[in-house]
């Protein structure tokens, strides 16, 4: 899970959604998200006892000396709630937040101050049936699970510990039982990219709401694994969107924005009209990026664009969120695409996309680089500017 999934997280089933998986401003577009993000991220420990290849938080086996005391995450969390309607969607991740002895008292807390919670669990011992109706029962609303192999050599290859495949489905089963959502998040690597199919057809077995492909920053110990090339990438997305034509679930993509670009020419080759592209999850998700509809708060407090864009705008134990969200030079500067550099500072479809951050950052060490993962030259131009503007702001 990626910093215990540190992707994204599956709707409430009431609400409309982003491509996040996080409910709309109004049901149905984009919203400003240079006042209020649709996600915070709170790890809220790097304890954890897998050794996942590609964790961004590199893991630990205790947690650090100086994570947020309760009181601090009770502070946190009224700094979250001080956004303005819709709140942000708290995701609770690390880690493993099962390892806070304060889990349910600070979901108890959130709760009571109107925000809604989801969680990205690690599959351990300590994920039981009875852990997860205990969730549930606190008001989690969605669960957060990670399958990166079709069998346990390969999901195991990239988690560390033996059993954790096991546990997984198990906890796809139990969560089934409990009628909890969830979502299934999956590493897109060098590793992993021809087992995509296979894991595919395994999760048609069970219930879930959504699948995640997360698609490989390098960050952390993520390092020591291979991202797939660009080339690779765009055929990957061209397989995504064709699978969510005839998938049970939803299915997304993250560290991916370049999808959008992707999945919008496919819907107006297939001669979809502009109110039909605007009902789905895709459009919904315009504009959301690092930093910019998603912000992240470390176990000690640190805020950062995203938990794979490991660049610090301030502590929300001296400042508060919202400020550094709103105000922070590298916030503002993430907000606006016109100043990024590169490509991604012209192209057509930056308002739509941006690239990735995270992966520019990255590769670079310039977060407001082009996206190196994005094939698409609009040097060249398209026939679509116009349109797709008119399509954004309609």
């Amino acid at each position: 899970m990626l910093s215990n999934d540190i992707r994204t997280m599956i709707p409430p089933p009431q609400s409309a959604t982003h491509p996040t998986g996080h409910p709309s401003a109004h049901g149905g577009g984009p919203r400003d998200y240079t006042k209020n993000p649709v996600n915070v991220y709170w790890e809220m420990t790097q304890a954890c006892s897998l050794a996942c290849r590609h964790c961004r938080a590199e893991a630990m086996p205790l947690p650090q000396s100086d994570q947020l005391t309760t009181s601090d995450s009770k502070t946190l969390l009224r700094q979250i709630a001080g956004f303005t309607p819709p709140l942000p969607h708290l995701i609770l991740t690390g880690g493993d937040p099962l390892e806070r002895t304060d889990i349910f008292e600070l979901i108890d807390e959130a709760k009571r101050i109107g925000l809604t919670v989801s969680i990205t669990p690690s599959a351990t011992p300590k994920l039981t049936f009875d852990k997860m109706a205990e969730l549930k029962e606190h008001g989690i609303e969605n669960l957060g699970l990670s399958l990166d192999g079709s069998t346990p050599e390969r999901h195991e290859a990239v988690r560390g510990v033996q059993g954790c495949f096991d546990r997984t489905i198990e906890a796809l089963e139990s969560a089934a039982k409990l009628g909890m959502p969830v979502q299934v998040n999956t590493l897109v690597a060098e590793e992993t990219l021809d087992d995509l199919p296979a894991i595919y057809e395994l999760l048609k077995g069970y219930k879930l709401m959504r699948w995640s492909l997360f698609y490989l920053v390098t960050v952390g110990r993520g390092r020591t694994l291979h991202p797939i090339t660009p080339e690779q990438g765009e055929r990957t997305m061209e397989w995504v969107f064709d699978l969510t034509q005839i998938a049970p679930f939803l299915i997304g993509t993250t560290e991916a924005p370049s999808y959008r670009r992707v999945a919008l020419r496919r819907m107006r080759e297939m001669g979809w009209p502009a109110a039909k592209i605007k009902s789905t999850g895709v459009y919904r998700g315009f504009g959301i990026r690092d930093g910019n509809g998603i912000v992240f708060v470390s176990n000690q407090g640190h805020v950062s664009p995203a938990g794979f864009l490991p660049l610090v705008a301030g502590n929300v134990r001296q400042d508060h969120l919202v400020e550094i969200y709103r105000d922070s030079p590298l916030f503002r500067a993430l907000h606006a695409p016109s100043g990024f550099h590169g490509k991604c500072g012209f192209c057509e479809y930056s308002a739509i996309c941006g690239g990735s951050r995270a992966r520019a950052f990255a590769e670079t060490g310039d977060p407001l680089a082009s996206d190196p993962f994005c094939v698409y030259d609009p040097a060249i131009g398209s026939q679509d500017f116009v349109s797709v503007e008119q399509l954004v702001s309609r």
